[in-house]
């Protein structure tokens, strides 16, 4: 394929430099604002990292069905789990947190310590807010009335509108991250593969960075309102194919990269774990957690320094800064 990409520098050029430390809103422990919103999370998306190749589940139920003995651990009932078979000691993992009324997700990744009697015991190693552009774009709390079950991997991939994508590292870590978009705008099939687009977000490229290190993927496609998901897993390609893009053209912006997955394994799954978590019809954030202050703490307790790092910490501390500039990136940068 002649528009592929292959290098991580040409990636980071079409999506535009990174604004600050790479890291700078990460941490490695559950601060009080993750221990709340686990407690109050119904949902989660699971990518582990199996024989090398990422694997994918959900867990849900009651909220804080998943609960937190220390800030550094969270313990995982199998029970609330899809496919408790990816599960299993020393295999990375990255999950992807949802909680009602709030657009951002939370996003936590580490190490399965144990799985004894019945619980999964997970050791945390990264924790951080991802923005809310995802589900914004794919307007995840408004569910279609009536919704059934896809009746078809094609119906699927056409009425489909959020996309957990999991990816490995090249020191084998594991990843999730969340894309949406309108239906029929998220994934499209051609011969035997799908392709999703790349919109603006945070320029933190981690996916593409472990495409590149590590082809294999793994994708699960929600319906809101269904309970129904869509398996994909196959080998990814990122590409800036022109006629590609142009088929994921929203309000007459193209996005810059796509990337073409060569499907292995593709199914329709009745998720138990969706089902139980009643996330439609939504119930209204909970009051007091606020995405800019989340985003404001979490870089005030990043470990990254220098003089970026302190530059970053200076403008957050401005009262109503990150606030405002977050409110206009959902406004202006969607596409």
């Amino acid at each position: 394929m002649d528009s592929q990409i292959t290098r991580i520098d040409e990636v980071q050029e079409r999506v535009g430099k990174l604004p600050g430390p790479r890291d700078m809103k990460v941490i490695d422990f559950l601060d009080a604002h993750a221990l709340r919103w686990l407690s109050l999370s119904s949902f989660c998306i699971l990518v582990l990292r199996d024989a090398g190749a990422p694997m994918m589940t959900a867990a849900g139920g009651n909220a804080g069905f998943m609960t937190a003995p220390t800030e550094r651990q969270i313990d995982l009932s199998l029970d609330c789990v899809d496919d408790t078979a990816v599960l299993h000691p020393g295999a990375s993992f990255g999950a992807l947190f949802f909680l009602s009324g709030m657009t951002e997700t939370l996003r936590i990744n580490g190490r399965v310590d144990r799985v004894t009697d019945g619980v999964a015991a997970l050791t945390v190693q990264e924790c951080y807010l991802h923005c809310g552009k995802a589900l914004l774009r794919s307007d995840f709390w408004a569910p279609v009335e009536g919704v059934g079950n896809a009746g078809t991997i094609e119906d699927a991939i056409q009425q489909s509108r959020l996309l957990a994508l999991g990816t490995v590292d090249a020191d084998g870590n594991a990843d999730v991250s969340p894309k949406g978009d309108p239906a029929g705008r998220l994934l499209h099939k051609k011969e035997n593969a799908v392709w999703y687009p790349d919109r603006p977000g945070n320029r933190r490229i981690d996916s593409f960075r472990n495409i590149l290190a590590q082809p294999q993927v793994a994708l699960l496609a929600l319906v809101p309102g269904s309970a129904s998901m869509l398996y994909i897993t196959g080998e990814a390609v990122i590409s800036d194919d022109l006629e590609q893009r142009q088929v994921f053209a929203v309000k007459d912006k193209l996005p810059t990269l796509v990337t073409r997955v060569a499907i292995s394994h593709a199914a329709l799954q009745q998720s138990q774990a969706l089902a139980r978590a009643k996330l439609w019809p939504t119930q209204p954030a909970p009051e007091g957690l606020r995405a800019a202050d989340i985003f404001r703490d979490h870089m005030k307790l990043s470990k990254e320094k220098g003089l970026d790092a302190r530059v970053a910490r200076a403008a957050v501390s401005v009262p109503g800064l990150l606030k405002r500039g977050l409110e206009s990136d959902y406004e202006k940068n969607m596409y």
